[in-house]
Protein backbone atom coordinates (compact mmCIF):
# COMPACT_ATOMS: atom_id res chain seq x y z
CA UNK A 1 0.00 0.00 0.00
CA UNK A 2 3.01 2.35 -0.43
CA UNK A 3 0.55 4.60 -2.57
CA UNK A 4 -2.30 5.48 0.07
CA UNK A 5 -4.06 8.43 -1.97
CA UNK A 6 -4.61 5.12 -5.12
CA UNK A 7 -5.96 2.53 -3.09
CA UNK A 8 -9.19 1.11 -3.78
CA UNK A 9 -11.87 1.90 -0.75
CA UNK A 10 -12.03 -2.27 -0.53
CA UNK A 11 -8.28 -2.58 0.45
CA UNK A 12 -8.68 0.69 2.83
CA UNK A 13 -11.37 -1.25 4.80
CA UNK A 14 -9.48 -4.31 4.85
CA UNK A 15 -6.50 -2.59 6.12
CA UNK A 16 -8.24 -0.02 8.98
CA UNK A 17 -9.41 -3.41 10.20
CA UNK A 18 -5.98 -4.99 10.67
CA UNK A 19 -4.40 -1.72 11.62
CA UNK A 20 -2.05 -1.41 8.73
CA UNK A 21 -2.90 1.97 7.82
CA UNK A 22 -4.97 4.63 9.57
CA UNK A 23 -7.98 7.10 7.94
CA UNK A 24 -5.47 9.99 9.22
CA UNK A 25 -2.65 8.54 6.78
CA UNK A 26 -4.99 8.05 4.01
CA UNK A 27 -6.53 11.50 4.12
CA UNK A 28 -3.13 13.01 4.58
CA UNK A 29 -1.81 11.23 1.39
CA UNK A 30 -5.16 12.36 -1.04
CA UNK A 31 -4.91 16.07 0.36
CA UNK A 32 -1.67 15.86 -0.33
CA UNK A 33 -2.19 14.74 -3.74
CA UNK A 34 -5.10 17.02 -4.76
CA UNK A 35 -2.65 19.71 -3.97
CA UNK A 36 -0.37 18.50 -6.55
CA UNK A 37 -3.24 17.98 -8.90
CA UNK A 38 -5.74 20.66 -8.39
CA UNK A 39 -3.90 23.52 -10.42
CA UNK A 40 -4.06 21.39 -13.62
CA UNK A 41 -7.60 20.26 -13.02
CA UNK A 42 -10.01 22.43 -11.65
CA UNK A 43 -12.46 19.32 -9.86
CA UNK A 44 -13.01 20.97 -6.60
CA UNK A 45 -15.79 23.37 -5.97
CA UNK A 46 -15.07 23.72 -2.00
CA UNK A 47 -12.34 21.31 -0.33
CA UNK A 48 -13.25 20.72 3.05
CA UNK A 49 -9.39 19.65 4.35
CA UNK A 50 -9.46 20.53 7.81
CA UNK A 51 -13.10 19.05 8.09
CA UNK A 52 -11.93 15.52 6.56
CA UNK A 53 -8.46 15.78 9.04
CA UNK A 54 -11.05 15.80 11.94
CA UNK A 55 -13.44 13.12 10.19
CA UNK A 56 -10.30 10.92 9.69
CA UNK A 57 -9.06 11.28 13.60
CA UNK A 58 -12.33 10.68 14.69
CA UNK A 59 -12.61 7.25 12.44
CA UNK A 60 -9.14 6.16 13.75
CA UNK A 61 -10.47 6.05 16.85
CA UNK A 62 -13.21 4.41 16.20
CA UNK A 63 -11.46 1.61 14.14
CA UNK A 64 -8.93 1.81 17.03
CA UNK A 65 -11.74 0.71 19.50
CA UNK A 66 -13.01 -1.88 16.98
CA UNK A 67 -15.94 -0.21 16.74
CA UNK A 68 -16.82 1.24 12.97
CA UNK A 69 -19.49 2.69 12.02
CA UNK A 70 -19.34 0.84 8.52
CA UNK A 71 -16.89 -0.63 5.97
CA UNK A 72 -16.67 2.70 4.55
CA UNK A 73 -15.61 4.19 7.82
CA UNK A 74 -12.78 6.43 7.15
CA UNK A 75 -12.91 6.12 3.45
CA UNK A 76 -12.33 9.44 1.51
CA UNK A 77 -15.08 10.42 -0.69
CA UNK A 78 -16.17 13.07 -2.72
CA UNK A 79 -19.72 14.28 -3.50
CA UNK A 80 -21.02 16.35 -6.65
CA UNK A 81 -21.99 20.00 -6.10
CA UNK A 82 -25.50 19.84 -6.61
CA UNK A 83 -25.97 17.24 -3.63
CA UNK A 84 -26.89 19.70 -0.77
CA UNK A 85 -24.55 19.54 2.12
CA UNK A 86 -25.17 21.54 5.28
CA UNK A 87 -23.21 24.49 5.94
CA UNK A 88 -22.21 24.72 1.77
CA UNK A 89 -24.14 26.40 -1.27
CA UNK A 90 -25.19 24.77 -4.00
CA UNK A 91 -24.98 26.62 -6.76
CA UNK A 92 -25.47 24.01 -9.30
CA UNK A 93 -22.51 25.37 -11.34
CA UNK A 94 -23.92 28.62 -12.36
CA UNK A 95 -22.54 32.24 -11.62
CA UNK A 96 -26.54 32.66 -11.18
CA UNK A 97 -26.85 30.19 -8.39
CA UNK A 98 -28.01 31.08 -4.79
CA UNK A 99 -24.82 31.14 -3.20
CA UNK A 100 -27.03 31.34 0.33
CA UNK A 101 -25.48 28.05 2.77
CA UNK A 102 -27.72 24.86 2.84
CA UNK A 103 -28.85 23.96 6.22
CA UNK A 104 -29.25 20.35 5.89
CA UNK A 105 -27.66 17.24 3.94
CA UNK A 106 -29.03 16.03 1.34
CA UNK A 107 -30.02 12.16 1.70
CA UNK A 108 -26.32 10.40 -0.30
CA UNK A 109 -24.53 13.06 2.15
CA UNK A 110 -26.56 12.21 5.09
CA UNK A 111 -25.98 8.55 4.53
CA UNK A 112 -22.44 8.77 3.79
CA UNK A 113 -21.92 10.81 7.16
CA UNK A 114 -23.83 7.90 8.95
CA UNK A 115 -21.44 5.27 7.41
CA UNK A 116 -18.97 7.42 8.59
CA UNK A 117 -17.01 7.99 5.26
CA UNK A 118 -14.53 10.81 5.08
CA UNK A 119 -16.33 13.81 3.01
CA UNK A 120 -13.37 15.74 1.69
CA UNK A 121 -15.28 18.59 -0.22
CA UNK A 122 -17.96 19.10 -2.97
CA UNK A 123 -16.38 18.81 -7.10
CA UNK A 124 -17.59 21.30 -9.67
CA UNK A 125 -20.46 20.87 -12.55
CA UNK A 126 -21.71 23.29 -15.36
CA UNK A 127 -24.37 25.15 -15.41
CA UNK A 128 -27.69 23.52 -13.32
CA UNK A 129 -26.22 20.27 -15.23
CA UNK A 130 -27.56 21.03 -18.47
CA UNK A 131 -24.20 20.43 -20.17
CA UNK A 132 -22.49 16.82 -20.71
CA UNK A 133 -19.08 19.27 -20.32
CA UNK A 134 -16.24 20.66 -17.83
CA UNK A 135 -17.65 23.87 -18.75
CA UNK A 136 -18.87 26.62 -16.21
CA UNK A 137 -19.92 30.12 -15.37
CA UNK A 138 -18.61 29.77 -11.85
CA UNK A 139 -15.76 27.39 -12.39
CA UNK A 140 -14.70 28.32 -15.60
CA UNK A 141 -12.67 24.94 -17.80
CA UNK A 142 -12.34 21.32 -15.88
CA UNK A 143 -9.77 19.36 -17.54
CA UNK A 144 -9.53 15.50 -18.14
CA UNK A 145 -6.28 13.95 -15.94
CA UNK A 146 -5.64 11.54 -19.25
CA UNK A 147 -5.06 14.60 -21.08
CA UNK A 148 -5.12 18.61 -20.06
CA UNK A 149 -6.37 19.53 -23.53
CA UNK A 150 -9.61 17.02 -23.24
CA UNK A 151 -12.85 17.51 -21.82
CA UNK A 152 -13.96 14.87 -18.48
CA UNK A 153 -17.60 15.45 -20.41
CA UNK A 154 -20.06 15.76 -17.54
CA UNK A 155 -22.59 17.32 -15.69
CA UNK A 156 -20.12 14.90 -13.24
CA UNK A 157 -17.00 16.46 -14.58
CA UNK A 158 -15.32 17.54 -11.22
CA UNK A 159 -16.04 13.97 -10.16
CA UNK A 160 -14.47 12.24 -13.08
CA UNK A 161 -11.58 14.44 -13.09
CA UNK A 162 -11.19 13.46 -9.54
CA UNK A 163 -11.63 9.60 -9.51
CA UNK A 164 -8.79 9.17 -12.68
CA UNK A 165 -6.72 11.72 -10.49
CA UNK A 166 -6.94 9.43 -7.57
CA UNK A 167 -8.46 11.75 -5.16
CA UNK A 168 -9.59 8.82 -3.02
CA UNK A 169 -11.49 6.14 -4.06
CA UNK A 170 -14.59 6.81 -3.70
CA UNK A 171 -17.08 9.65 -5.61
CA UNK A 172 -20.83 10.77 -6.23
CA UNK A 173 -22.30 11.83 -9.29
CA UNK A 174 -25.40 12.54 -10.23
CA UNK A 175 -27.20 11.39 -13.63
CA UNK A 176 -30.34 12.66 -15.53
CA UNK A 177 -29.34 11.69 -19.05
CA UNK A 178 -25.77 10.10 -18.74
CA UNK A 179 -23.85 12.64 -16.71
CA UNK A 180 -22.91 9.90 -14.84
CA UNK A 181 -21.66 7.55 -17.05
CA UNK A 182 -20.64 10.25 -19.41
CA UNK A 183 -17.64 11.12 -17.30
CA UNK A 184 -16.79 7.97 -16.18
CA UNK A 185 -16.22 6.63 -19.81
CA UNK A 186 -14.28 9.80 -20.72
CA UNK A 187 -11.89 9.69 -17.50
CA UNK A 188 -12.23 5.55 -17.70
CA UNK A 189 -13.69 4.87 -14.08
CA UNK A 190 -16.86 2.67 -13.41
CA UNK A 191 -19.86 4.74 -13.06
CA UNK A 192 -23.80 3.45 -12.19
CA UNK A 193 -26.64 4.67 -13.14
CA UNK A 194 -28.78 2.75 -10.67
CA UNK A 195 -32.36 2.25 -11.12
CA UNK A 196 -34.52 4.91 -10.27
CA UNK A 197 -35.45 5.61 -6.65
CA UNK A 198 -31.94 3.11 -5.57
CA UNK A 199 -30.60 6.13 -4.07
CA UNK A 200 -33.07 8.93 -2.97
CA UNK A 201 -32.44 12.44 -4.34
CA UNK A 202 -33.73 15.45 -3.14
CA UNK A 203 -35.20 16.88 -4.66
CA UNK A 204 -36.34 14.13 -6.89
CA UNK A 205 -37.31 14.56 -10.08
CA UNK A 206 -38.13 11.80 -13.18
CA UNK A 207 -35.17 10.23 -14.50
CA UNK A 208 -32.64 11.97 -12.05
CA UNK A 209 -30.55 9.49 -9.95
CA UNK A 210 -27.22 9.66 -8.44
CA UNK A 211 -24.63 7.21 -8.74
CA UNK A 212 -21.52 6.18 -7.63
CA UNK A 213 -18.05 6.90 -10.23
CA UNK A 214 -15.05 4.96 -8.98
CA UNK A 215 -12.41 2.97 -10.29
CA UNK A 216 -13.31 -1.04 -9.58
CA UNK A 217 -16.93 -2.23 -9.26
CA UNK A 218 -16.07 -3.69 -5.75
CA UNK A 219 -15.72 -0.04 -4.42
CA UNK A 220 -19.26 1.11 -6.51
CA UNK A 221 -20.99 -1.80 -4.61
CA UNK A 222 -19.85 -0.80 -1.19
CA UNK A 223 -20.58 2.70 -2.14
CA UNK A 224 -23.76 1.61 -3.40
CA UNK A 225 -24.97 -0.54 -0.04
CA UNK A 226 -24.30 2.81 1.95
CA UNK A 227 -26.18 5.56 0.20
CA UNK A 228 -29.12 3.34 -1.24
CA UNK A 229 -31.47 3.56 2.02
CA UNK A 230 -34.69 5.04 1.74
CA UNK A 231 -35.74 8.86 2.64
CA UNK A 232 -38.76 10.48 2.95
CA UNK A 233 -37.72 13.08 1.16
CA UNK A 234 -37.75 11.04 -2.56
CA UNK A 235 -41.14 9.88 -2.84
CA UNK A 236 -39.80 7.90 -5.47
CA UNK A 237 -37.55 5.93 -3.64
CA UNK A 238 -37.67 2.31 -3.62
CA UNK A 239 -38.22 -0.20 -0.49
CA UNK A 240 -35.49 -0.66 2.02
CA UNK A 241 -33.22 -2.65 0.69
CA UNK A 242 -29.76 -3.31 3.41
CA UNK A 243 -28.37 -5.82 1.24
CA UNK A 244 -24.75 -6.12 0.77
CA UNK A 245 -24.11 -5.21 -2.88
CA UNK A 246 -20.21 -6.70 -2.64
CA UNK A 247 -21.86 -10.14 -1.61
CA UNK A 248 -22.00 -12.61 -4.70
CA UNK A 249 -20.54 -9.82 -6.94
CA UNK A 250 -17.83 -13.11 -8.08
CA UNK A 251 -21.24 -15.31 -8.68
CA UNK A 252 -22.54 -14.23 -12.38
CA UNK A 253 -22.26 -17.30 -14.58
CA UNK A 254 -21.77 -16.33 -18.16
CA UNK A 255 -22.87 -19.79 -19.73
CA UNK A 256 -26.42 -19.38 -21.48
CA UNK A 257 -26.62 -16.08 -20.67
CA UNK A 258 -28.28 -13.94 -23.54
CA UNK A 259 -26.63 -10.40 -24.33
CA UNK A 260 -27.64 -7.93 -27.01
CA UNK A 261 -24.76 -5.77 -28.64
CA UNK A 262 -26.17 -2.38 -29.51
CA UNK A 263 -23.47 -0.60 -31.28
CA UNK A 264 -25.22 1.83 -33.45
CA UNK A 265 -28.65 4.35 -32.06
CA UNK A 266 -29.16 5.63 -36.10
CA UNK A 267 -29.70 9.10 -34.11
CA UNK A 268 -26.74 11.99 -32.75
CA UNK A 269 -23.17 11.64 -33.40
CA UNK A 270 -21.96 8.89 -35.77
CA UNK A 271 -20.03 5.57 -33.66
CA UNK A 272 -16.20 6.26 -33.88
CA UNK A 273 -14.16 3.28 -34.86
CA UNK A 274 -12.64 2.86 -31.64
CA UNK A 275 -15.48 3.06 -29.94
CA UNK A 276 -17.11 0.69 -31.65
CA UNK A 277 -14.58 -1.46 -31.61
CA UNK A 278 -14.57 -1.92 -27.99
CA UNK A 279 -17.78 -2.47 -27.34
CA UNK A 280 -17.80 -5.33 -30.07
CA UNK A 281 -14.75 -6.66 -28.29
CA UNK A 282 -16.24 -6.62 -24.86
CA UNK A 283 -19.25 -8.65 -26.75
CA UNK A 284 -16.38 -11.14 -27.74
CA UNK A 285 -15.30 -11.62 -24.53
CA UNK A 286 -18.32 -12.22 -23.24
CA UNK A 287 -19.20 -15.01 -26.07
CA UNK A 288 -15.63 -16.54 -25.91
CA UNK A 289 -17.31 -16.96 -21.80
CA UNK A 290 -19.84 -18.91 -22.50
CA UNK A 291 -22.71 -15.95 -23.16
CA UNK A 292 -24.99 -15.94 -25.89
CA UNK A 293 -24.34 -12.66 -27.90
CA UNK A 294 -26.97 -10.70 -30.19
CA UNK A 295 -26.84 -7.95 -32.30
CA UNK A 296 -29.35 -5.20 -31.27
CA UNK A 297 -31.06 -2.72 -33.83
CA UNK A 298 -32.02 0.76 -32.26
CA UNK A 299 -34.69 1.53 -30.37
CA UNK A 300 -34.51 5.10 -30.37
CA UNK A 301 -36.31 7.34 -33.59
CA UNK A 302 -35.08 10.52 -34.41
CA UNK A 303 -38.67 11.90 -32.68
CA UNK A 304 -37.81 10.62 -29.41
CA UNK A 305 -34.19 11.62 -29.31
CA UNK A 306 -35.64 15.30 -30.16
CA UNK A 307 -38.39 14.78 -28.08
CA UNK A 308 -36.14 14.16 -24.87
CA UNK A 309 -34.40 17.52 -26.33
CA UNK A 310 -37.38 19.52 -26.68
CA UNK A 311 -38.10 18.47 -22.92
CA UNK A 312 -35.13 19.14 -21.38
CA UNK A 313 -35.17 22.72 -23.08
CA UNK A 314 -38.59 23.41 -22.29
CA UNK A 315 -37.27 22.25 -18.65
CA UNK A 316 -34.52 24.54 -18.54
CA UNK A 317 -36.21 27.48 -20.54
CA UNK A 318 -39.28 27.49 -17.56
CA UNK A 319 -36.15 28.17 -15.33
CA UNK A 320 -34.00 30.79 -17.17
CA UNK A 321 -37.47 32.88 -18.00
CA UNK A 322 -38.55 33.43 -14.52
CA UNK A 323 -34.95 34.99 -14.11
CA UNK A 324 -34.35 38.94 -13.86
CA UNK A 325 -31.65 39.98 -16.77
CA UNK A 326 -28.94 40.43 -14.25
CA UNK A 327 -29.04 37.06 -12.95
CA UNK A 328 -29.47 35.17 -16.72
CA UNK A 329 -26.87 37.63 -17.76
CA UNK A 330 -24.37 35.42 -15.08
CA UNK A 331 -25.60 32.22 -17.25
CA UNK A 332 -23.34 30.60 -19.88
CA UNK A 333 -24.77 32.59 -23.05
CA UNK A 334 -24.48 28.72 -24.60
CA UNK A 335 -27.21 27.55 -22.12
CA UNK A 336 -29.64 30.77 -22.68
CA UNK A 337 -29.35 29.89 -26.31
CA UNK A 338 -29.47 26.18 -26.03
CA UNK A 339 -33.07 26.66 -23.78
CA UNK A 340 -34.17 29.76 -25.40
CA UNK A 341 -33.73 29.50 -29.31
CA UNK A 342 -37.15 27.17 -29.84
CA UNK A 343 -38.69 26.57 -26.14
CA UNK A 344 -39.49 30.49 -26.39
CA UNK A 345 -42.07 29.69 -28.74
CA UNK A 346 -43.29 26.24 -27.43
CA UNK A 347 -47.47 25.64 -27.40
CA UNK A 348 -48.34 23.77 -24.71
CA UNK A 349 -49.08 21.24 -27.66
CA UNK A 350 -45.31 21.48 -28.73
CA UNK A 351 -44.62 20.32 -24.64
CA UNK A 352 -47.11 17.75 -24.42
CA UNK A 353 -45.74 16.00 -27.61
CA UNK A 354 -42.19 16.00 -26.37
CA UNK A 355 -43.66 14.68 -23.19
CA UNK A 356 -45.34 11.99 -25.45
CA UNK A 357 -42.17 11.32 -27.08
CA UNK A 358 -39.73 10.36 -23.77
CA UNK A 359 -42.74 8.18 -22.81
CA UNK A 360 -42.25 6.52 -26.19
CA UNK A 361 -38.92 6.35 -25.67
CA UNK A 362 -38.98 4.84 -22.37
CA UNK A 363 -41.78 1.95 -23.44
CA UNK A 364 -39.04 1.16 -26.45
CA UNK A 365 -35.98 1.11 -24.10
CA UNK A 366 -37.87 -1.14 -21.72
CA UNK A 367 -39.08 -3.62 -24.26
CA UNK A 368 -35.56 -3.52 -26.07
CA UNK A 369 -33.54 -4.72 -22.48
CA UNK A 370 -36.24 -7.31 -21.51
CA UNK A 371 -35.67 -9.43 -24.84
CA UNK A 372 -32.07 -10.06 -23.29
CA UNK A 373 -30.63 -10.65 -19.92
CA UNK A 374 -28.11 -7.46 -20.57
CA UNK A 375 -27.40 -5.24 -23.27
CA UNK A 376 -23.90 -3.98 -23.97
CA UNK A 377 -22.90 -0.88 -26.27
CA UNK A 378 -20.93 2.32 -26.35
CA UNK A 379 -21.07 4.89 -23.61
CA UNK A 380 -20.51 8.22 -25.59
CA UNK A 381 -20.15 7.22 -29.02
CA UNK A 382 -16.74 9.43 -29.42
CA UNK A 383 -13.58 9.67 -27.72
CA UNK A 384 -12.69 12.64 -24.97
CA UNK A 385 -13.38 16.09 -26.68
CA UNK A 386 -11.58 19.66 -26.44
CA UNK A 387 -11.36 20.86 -22.71
CA UNK A 388 -12.73 24.56 -23.87
CA UNK A 389 -16.01 23.09 -25.34
CA UNK A 390 -19.57 23.27 -24.35
CA UNK A 391 -20.38 20.37 -25.91
CA UNK A 392 -19.21 18.19 -29.18
CA UNK A 393 -19.46 20.35 -31.77
CA UNK A 394 -20.13 23.37 -29.91
CA UNK A 395 -23.48 24.34 -31.62
CA UNK A 396 -25.99 25.47 -28.97
CA UNK A 397 -28.76 24.46 -31.27
CA UNK A 398 -27.41 21.20 -31.07
CA UNK A 399 -26.08 20.33 -27.92
CA UNK A 400 -26.97 17.17 -26.56
CA UNK A 401 -25.84 14.61 -29.90
CA UNK A 402 -23.67 12.39 -27.66
CA UNK A 403 -26.37 11.16 -25.34
CA UNK A 404 -27.82 8.65 -27.43
CA UNK A 405 -26.69 5.73 -25.96
CA UNK A 406 -27.56 6.75 -22.22
CA UNK A 407 -30.35 9.04 -21.85
CA UNK A 408 -33.06 6.34 -22.70
CA UNK A 409 -32.55 4.14 -19.17
CA UNK A 410 -32.89 7.67 -17.32
CA UNK A 411 -36.28 8.14 -18.17
CA UNK A 412 -36.70 3.83 -18.38
CA UNK A 413 -34.99 3.54 -15.00
CA UNK A 414 -33.21 0.64 -15.94
CA UNK A 415 -29.40 0.31 -14.08
CA UNK A 416 -26.80 0.72 -16.72
CA UNK A 417 -23.21 1.19 -16.07
CA UNK A 418 -19.85 2.30 -17.63
CA UNK A 419 -16.47 0.38 -17.25
CA UNK A 420 -13.39 1.15 -19.11
CA UNK A 421 -12.56 -1.77 -21.40
CA UNK A 422 -9.29 0.10 -22.99
CA UNK A 423 -8.12 3.11 -24.03
CA UNK A 424 -7.15 4.68 -27.63
CA UNK A 425 -3.79 6.66 -28.27
CA UNK A 426 -3.98 7.18 -24.38
CA UNK A 427 -7.22 7.91 -23.73
CA UNK A 428 -9.93 5.69 -22.08
CA UNK A 429 -12.75 4.22 -24.17
CA UNK A 430 -15.43 2.57 -22.01
CA UNK A 431 -18.65 0.05 -22.64
CA UNK A 432 -21.87 0.46 -21.14
CA UNK A 433 -23.57 -2.50 -19.39
CA UNK A 434 -27.76 -2.53 -19.11
CA UNK A 435 -29.86 -4.50 -17.28
CA UNK A 436 -33.45 -4.72 -16.21
CA UNK A 437 -35.17 -2.36 -14.10
CA UNK A 438 -34.41 -3.14 -10.34
CA UNK A 439 -30.89 -5.25 -11.41
CA UNK A 440 -28.96 -3.28 -9.69
CA UNK A 441 -27.37 -6.20 -8.39
CA UNK A 442 -27.22 -7.83 -11.81
CA UNK A 443 -25.41 -5.00 -13.43
CA UNK A 444 -22.66 -4.96 -11.14
CA UNK A 445 -21.61 -8.84 -11.68
CA UNK A 446 -21.90 -8.35 -15.00
CA UNK A 447 -19.59 -5.15 -14.70
CA UNK A 448 -16.98 -7.61 -12.55
CA UNK A 449 -16.75 -10.15 -14.91
CA UNK A 450 -15.99 -7.28 -18.19
CA UNK A 451 -14.02 -5.50 -15.45
CA UNK A 452 -12.08 -9.08 -15.11
CA UNK A 453 -12.06 -10.10 -19.04
CA UNK A 454 -10.70 -6.44 -20.04
CA UNK A 455 -7.59 -6.01 -21.47
CA UNK A 456 -4.89 -5.10 -19.40
CA UNK A 457 -5.46 -1.50 -18.01
CA UNK A 458 -2.92 1.80 -18.11
CA UNK A 459 -1.61 2.89 -15.28
CA UNK A 460 -3.22 6.02 -13.86
CA UNK A 461 -1.96 9.51 -14.71
CA UNK A 462 -0.01 10.83 -12.83
CA UNK A 463 0.19 15.13 -12.05
CA UNK A 464 2.33 17.09 -13.87
CA UNK A 465 5.91 17.56 -12.41
CA UNK A 466 6.33 21.10 -10.39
Amino acid sequence: MSDLAQTDAAALSRAYAAGECSPVEVVDSVLARIDRWEPHLNAFYRLHAGQAREAAVQSEARWREKRPLSPLDGVPVTVKENLDSKGDPTPSGTAAGDMRPKSVDSPVVARLHEAGAVILGKTVMPDYGMLSSGLSSLHGITRNPWRLDRNTSGSSSGAGAAGAAGYGPLHVGTDIGGSVRLPAAHCGLFGLKPSLGRIPVDPPYIGRCAGPMTRTVEDAALLLGAVARPDDRDHMSLPPDDRDYTAGLDGQSLTGLRIGLLTDMGVGLAVAAPVRAAAEAAARALADAGAVVEPVDSFLTAEMFDGIHRFFEARSYNDIVAMDDATRAKVLPFIVEWCTWRAAEFTGRDVMDAYTQVVSMRAAATRAVNAFDFLISPVSPILPYEAGLHCPGDDPRNALPHIAFTVAWNFGEQPAASLNWDHHEGLPVGVQIVGHRFDDAGVLRMARQLERLRPLQQAWPEPPAP
